[in-house]
Protein backbone atom coordinates (compact mmCIF):
# COMPACT_ATOMS: atom_id res chain seq x y z
CA UNK A 1 0.00 0.00 0.00
CA UNK A 2 1.47 3.31 -1.18
CA UNK A 3 0.18 6.97 -0.28
CA UNK A 4 -1.70 7.63 3.09
CA UNK A 5 -1.84 5.37 5.41
CA UNK A 6 -3.97 5.68 9.22
CA UNK A 7 -3.00 4.63 11.47
CA UNK A 8 -5.06 4.18 15.58
CA UNK A 9 -2.14 4.28 18.23
CA UNK A 10 -3.62 1.50 20.98
CA UNK A 11 -1.52 1.73 24.16
CA UNK A 12 -2.51 2.49 27.99
CA UNK A 13 0.89 4.18 28.45
CA UNK A 14 -0.09 7.96 26.92
CA UNK A 15 3.29 9.31 27.02
CA UNK A 16 4.58 6.41 25.17
CA UNK A 17 1.84 6.42 22.71
CA UNK A 18 2.25 10.10 21.94
CA UNK A 19 5.90 9.23 20.97
CA UNK A 20 4.96 6.12 19.04
CA UNK A 21 2.48 8.59 17.22
CA UNK A 22 4.92 11.38 16.53
CA UNK A 23 7.78 8.91 15.54
CA UNK A 24 6.26 7.40 12.75
CA UNK A 25 4.86 10.76 11.15
CA UNK A 26 7.92 11.66 11.64
CA UNK A 27 9.42 8.67 9.72
CA UNK A 28 6.50 8.75 6.94
CA UNK A 29 4.20 12.02 6.77
CA UNK A 30 2.03 10.45 4.86
CA UNK A 31 1.09 8.64 7.77
CA UNK A 32 -1.88 9.80 9.65
CA UNK A 33 -2.58 8.74 12.98
CA UNK A 34 -6.42 9.13 13.15
CA UNK A 35 -6.50 8.69 17.31
CA UNK A 36 -5.12 7.15 20.24
CA UNK A 37 -6.90 5.16 22.20
CA UNK A 38 -5.60 3.76 25.98
CA UNK A 39 -7.67 0.56 27.06
CA UNK A 40 -9.80 -2.19 25.06
CA UNK A 41 -12.95 -0.35 25.07
CA UNK A 42 -11.72 3.18 23.89
CA UNK A 43 -9.71 1.08 20.98
CA UNK A 44 -12.70 -0.80 20.02
CA UNK A 45 -14.99 2.01 20.13
CA UNK A 46 -12.77 3.97 18.07
CA UNK A 47 -11.27 1.29 15.33
CA UNK A 48 -15.35 0.92 14.64
CA UNK A 49 -15.85 4.71 14.52
CA UNK A 50 -13.15 5.71 12.23
CA UNK A 51 -12.19 2.54 10.54
CA UNK A 52 -8.16 2.77 9.98
CA UNK A 53 -5.86 0.92 7.58
CA UNK A 54 -4.36 -0.42 10.97
CA UNK A 55 -4.50 -0.72 14.68
CA UNK A 56 -1.05 -0.67 16.06
CA UNK A 57 -2.13 -2.12 19.64
CA UNK A 58 -0.27 -3.52 22.90
CA UNK A 59 -1.25 -6.99 23.65
CA UNK A 60 -1.20 -5.89 27.28
CA UNK A 61 -4.48 -3.60 28.06
CA UNK A 62 -6.95 -2.73 30.64
CA UNK A 63 -10.51 -3.28 30.23
CA UNK A 64 -12.72 -4.91 28.21
CA UNK A 65 -13.53 -8.66 29.14
CA UNK A 66 -9.87 -9.52 30.14
CA UNK A 67 -8.81 -10.07 26.65
CA UNK A 68 -6.24 -7.70 26.50
CA UNK A 69 -4.26 -6.65 22.68
CA UNK A 70 -5.88 -10.09 21.56
CA UNK A 71 -9.48 -8.51 22.38
CA UNK A 72 -9.22 -5.76 20.23
CA UNK A 73 -7.54 -7.77 17.70
CA UNK A 74 -10.55 -10.30 17.27
CA UNK A 75 -13.11 -7.37 18.11
CA UNK A 76 -11.56 -5.23 14.79
CA UNK A 77 -11.24 -8.34 12.44
CA UNK A 78 -14.81 -7.84 11.10
CA UNK A 79 -14.39 -4.00 10.12
CA UNK A 80 -13.55 -2.79 6.74
CA UNK A 81 -11.65 0.86 5.96
CA UNK A 82 -13.43 3.18 3.66
CA UNK A 83 -12.00 1.67 0.72
CA UNK A 84 -13.36 -2.12 1.93
CA UNK A 85 -10.29 -3.33 2.75
CA UNK A 86 -10.09 -5.11 5.84
CA UNK A 87 -9.01 -3.36 9.04
CA UNK A 88 -5.67 -4.99 10.09
CA UNK A 89 -4.01 -5.52 13.92
CA UNK A 90 -0.70 -5.35 14.42
CA UNK A 91 0.88 -5.79 17.79
CA UNK A 92 3.76 -4.04 19.37
CA UNK A 93 4.89 -4.66 22.93
CA UNK A 94 7.89 -4.98 24.94
CA UNK A 95 6.79 -8.44 25.54
CA UNK A 96 8.31 -11.00 23.69
CA UNK A 97 6.47 -14.51 26.00
CA UNK A 98 5.19 -16.94 23.81
CA UNK A 99 1.77 -17.11 25.38
CA UNK A 100 1.24 -13.47 23.99
CA UNK A 101 2.21 -13.46 20.72
CA UNK A 102 0.44 -16.53 19.74
CA UNK A 103 -2.70 -15.54 21.57
CA UNK A 104 -2.69 -12.08 20.03
CA UNK A 105 -1.82 -14.12 16.50
CA UNK A 106 -4.17 -16.40 16.72
CA UNK A 107 -6.95 -13.68 18.05
CA UNK A 108 -6.36 -12.20 14.67
CA UNK A 109 -3.68 -9.61 14.66
CA UNK A 110 -0.99 -9.93 11.27
CA UNK A 111 1.84 -9.42 12.90
CA UNK A 112 3.72 -8.76 16.43
CA UNK A 113 6.85 -6.54 16.93
CA UNK A 114 8.48 -5.38 19.94
CA UNK A 115 9.13 -2.04 21.29
CA UNK A 116 12.76 -2.13 20.66
CA UNK A 117 12.12 -2.19 16.91
CA UNK A 118 13.41 1.33 14.98
CA UNK A 119 10.66 4.20 13.04
CA UNK A 120 11.79 2.86 10.27
CA UNK A 121 11.11 -1.06 10.51
CA UNK A 122 7.81 -0.20 12.11
CA UNK A 123 6.41 2.27 9.35
CA UNK A 124 7.55 -0.67 6.97
CA UNK A 125 6.04 -2.99 9.40
CA UNK A 126 2.60 -1.15 8.91
CA UNK A 127 2.56 -0.91 5.64
CA UNK A 128 3.25 -4.37 4.99
CA UNK A 129 0.25 -5.42 7.43
CA UNK A 130 -1.76 -3.24 5.60
CA UNK A 131 -1.32 -5.08 2.65
CA UNK A 132 -2.03 -8.02 4.05
CA UNK A 133 1.19 -9.52 5.06
CA UNK A 134 2.44 -10.73 8.14
CA UNK A 135 5.33 -9.64 10.11
CA UNK A 136 6.92 -10.38 12.81
CA UNK A 137 10.29 -9.41 14.51
CA UNK A 138 13.22 -11.52 13.80
CA UNK A 139 13.13 -13.61 16.83
CA UNK A 140 9.41 -14.34 16.81
CA UNK A 141 8.99 -15.73 13.62
CA UNK A 142 10.29 -19.09 14.36
CA UNK A 143 8.16 -20.13 17.36
CA UNK A 144 5.13 -18.89 15.82
CA UNK A 145 5.65 -21.35 12.73
CA UNK A 146 6.88 -23.14 15.39
CA UNK A 147 3.65 -23.47 17.52
CA UNK A 148 1.62 -23.66 14.06
CA UNK A 149 3.52 -26.27 12.39
CA UNK A 150 3.92 -28.31 15.24
CA UNK A 151 -0.04 -28.70 16.08
CA UNK A 152 -3.23 -29.61 14.72
CA UNK A 153 -4.64 -26.50 12.50
CA UNK A 154 -8.04 -25.56 14.43
CA UNK A 155 -10.30 -24.89 12.26
CA UNK A 156 -10.29 -20.95 12.26
CA UNK A 157 -14.42 -21.13 11.63
CA UNK A 158 -14.92 -23.04 15.20
CA UNK A 159 -12.69 -20.56 17.02
CA UNK A 160 -13.81 -17.50 15.15
CA UNK A 161 -17.25 -18.11 16.67
CA UNK A 162 -15.84 -17.58 20.27
CA UNK A 163 -14.96 -14.49 21.80
CA UNK A 164 -11.44 -14.04 23.93
CA UNK A 165 -12.99 -14.94 27.42
CA UNK A 166 -15.18 -18.08 26.29
CA UNK A 167 -12.02 -19.37 24.33
CA UNK A 168 -10.07 -19.09 27.89
CA UNK A 169 -13.27 -20.60 29.73
CA UNK A 170 -13.40 -23.01 27.24
CA UNK A 171 -9.52 -24.44 27.52
CA UNK A 172 -9.93 -24.53 31.94
CA UNK A 173 -13.04 -26.46 31.20
CA UNK A 174 -11.35 -28.93 28.05
CA UNK A 175 -8.79 -28.98 30.99
CA UNK A 176 -10.88 -30.47 33.43
CA UNK A 177 -10.84 -27.00 35.83
CA UNK A 178 -14.52 -27.61 38.05
CA UNK A 179 -16.57 -24.23 37.31
CA UNK A 180 -15.37 -22.95 40.64
CA UNK A 181 -11.87 -23.41 39.74
CA UNK A 182 -11.99 -21.68 36.39
CA UNK A 183 -14.14 -18.89 37.84
CA UNK A 184 -10.95 -17.94 40.53
CA UNK A 185 -8.30 -18.46 37.86
CA UNK A 186 -10.09 -15.77 35.94
CA UNK A 187 -11.85 -13.82 38.33
CA UNK A 188 -15.07 -13.82 37.42
CA UNK A 189 -18.07 -15.70 39.15
CA UNK A 190 -18.97 -19.83 39.02
CA UNK A 191 -21.95 -18.04 37.24
CA UNK A 192 -20.39 -16.39 35.09
CA UNK A 193 -18.41 -19.50 34.02
CA UNK A 194 -21.48 -21.45 33.21
CA UNK A 195 -23.06 -18.84 31.11
CA UNK A 196 -20.15 -19.01 28.84
CA UNK A 197 -19.61 -22.55 28.89
CA UNK A 198 -23.05 -22.93 27.55
CA UNK A 199 -22.62 -20.81 25.22
CA UNK A 200 -19.71 -22.59 23.88
CA UNK A 201 -21.13 -25.72 23.91
CA UNK A 202 -23.85 -24.35 21.61
CA UNK A 203 -22.16 -22.33 19.25
CA UNK A 204 -19.68 -25.56 18.72
CA UNK A 205 -22.72 -27.91 18.72
CA UNK A 206 -21.58 -29.66 21.49
CA UNK A 207 -24.31 -31.87 24.43
CA UNK A 208 -21.93 -31.51 27.51
CA UNK A 209 -18.79 -31.13 29.07
CA UNK A 210 -17.27 -34.17 27.80
CA UNK A 211 -17.94 -33.77 24.26
CA UNK A 212 -16.23 -30.06 24.68
CA UNK A 213 -13.29 -32.33 26.37
CA UNK A 214 -12.87 -34.26 23.50
CA UNK A 215 -13.38 -31.61 20.92
CA UNK A 216 -10.41 -29.85 22.52
CA UNK A 217 -8.50 -33.40 22.85
CA UNK A 218 -8.49 -33.61 18.95
CA UNK A 219 -7.61 -30.15 17.94
CA UNK A 220 -4.22 -30.94 20.69
CA UNK A 221 -5.80 -27.83 22.72
CA UNK A 222 -5.09 -29.38 25.68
Amino acid sequence: MSGALRVLVVDDHELFAAGVAAEIIREDPTIEVVARAHDVATALAAAAELRPDVVLLDVHLPGGDGGGGAEVAAGVEELRTPGGLPVRALALSVSDAEEDVLAVIRAGARGYVTKSITAAELVSSLRRVAEGDAVFSPRLAGFVLDAFRGSAPVPPSDLDLLSPREQEVMTLIARGYTYREAGASLFISDRTVESHVSSVLRKLQLSDRRELMRWARDRRMI
